[in-house]
């Protein structure tokens, strides 16, 4: 069985012990509601490290736990959310080799970060240069996904792509579609800075779809009318996937990066018949490949073919979480992407 998202082990304390070292963590009470606590350090076991916490991306994933439209992975409320983390390496288990304090990683499938400590696998860390800045870590977390959907898609010269939404996954897919070479790359967001940066990414066209419309599948088809050989639905919506089908041509596919939400529409599996359509999922299914797509897409970052940087527009405190998130969820701004400063980088 794959490596899948693995909840980070930590004891919640309600006073505190003096004899106990003590972190600070931060706590999803309810819907749109955030607060601190405190939980013992944990020790790694000799097969573990343990990583100090120095920032942490608010995912599409975290957000919809915080507006309450989707439950987190393993748990229900109170929850513990946070799972693109840069940190550095501050212990190691006896059996670890290869991996030493001090080394800058980026951390996967660890879920609960944020927190000033996790204790993870080797498996869930990979070493990053010391050259490298820590905020443009986090990001690398979403990139063996994003590889693998480029895999799953097969493109050639000849591929038509769209991938619908530009936010922060359908930032770094548009950089990586684009280095396939397909013959058209198209991309579809209702925000006019999202597609701005689409276009210096590698996007052929972009689609401005209008702020109040559900579907961007009635704006597509008045241009693209024969659909696309590849359909990318990159929301957070559930619905997006039915929206994906509408704008797949027959005998396409869709690779299904995002609709993790909850879908409000009823799936008409029909039509995905009558268009003889391919769905997929992008998480990778075997533990080797994750490890392969995930020193692919460092590689790309260092090569300065992918970037991450350019769309991290603010970074708050964990004393400061309940605002970054209600910033993050503010759909009228005209922010991508937010990260929380657990610790100072040393």
């Amino acid at each position: 069985m794959p490596t899948t998202m693995t909840y980070a082990d930590l004891k919640i304390v309600d006073g505190q012990d003096p004899t106990t070292p003590l972190q600070k963590i931060a706590i999803l009470e309810k819907p749109y509601t955030l607060s601190l606590a405190e939980a013992e350090i944990l020790e790694p076991s000799c097969n573990e490290v343990r990583v100090k916490v120095v920032y942490v991306g608010i995912c599409g994933s975290d957000l919809e736990a915080f507006k309450g439209t989707r439950k987190p992975e393993f748990i229900s409320m109170p929850a513990r959310l946070g799972h693109e983390v840069a940190g550095i390496i501050d212990k190691v288990g006896s059996n670890v080799s290869g991996l030493e304090v001090g080394m800058r990683v980026a951390c996967r499938y660890v879920w609960g970060a944020y927190a000033e400590y996790i204790v993870c696998k080797p498996f869930n860390v990979q070493v990053m240069p010391n050259s490298f800045p820590l905020t443009a870590i986090s990001l690398i977390e979403i990139l063996p996904g994003v590889i693998h959907a480029a895999e799953l898609a097969n493109i050639d010269s000849g591929t038509r792509v769209l991938i619908i939404g530009q936010g922060v996954s359908g930032l770094m897919l548009t950089q990586i579609i684009s280095l396939y070479s397909p013959a058209e790359l198209v991309v579809t967001d209702y925000k006019q800075r999202n597609l701005d940066l689409a276009l210096e990414y590698g996007a052929s066209s972009v689609i401005k779809i209008p702020r109040d419309e559900v579907e961007n599948s009635p704006t597509v088809l008045k241009t693209h009318s024969e659909g696309f050989d590849v359909v990318i639905p990159c929301l957070l919506e559930g619905d997006c996937v039915a929206d994906a089908i509408s704008c797949c041509r027959v005998g396409g596919k869709v690779v299904m990066y995002g609709g993790i939400g909850v879908a409000c529409r009823p799936f008409d599996f029909f039509a995905m018949h009558r268009k003889r359509a391919e769905i997929l999922s992008t998480e990778p299914k075997r533990d080797i490949d994750m490890y392969r797509y995930f020193k692919e897409g460092i590689s790309l970052v260092k090569d300065g073919l992918v970037r991450t940087n350019d769309y991290i527009d603010r970074i708050f405190p964990l004393d400061e979480i309940q605002q970054a998130f209600e910033t993050r969820a503010d759909v009228d701004n005209d922010i991508i992407h937010v990260l929380i400063q657990v610790a100072e980088e040393a």
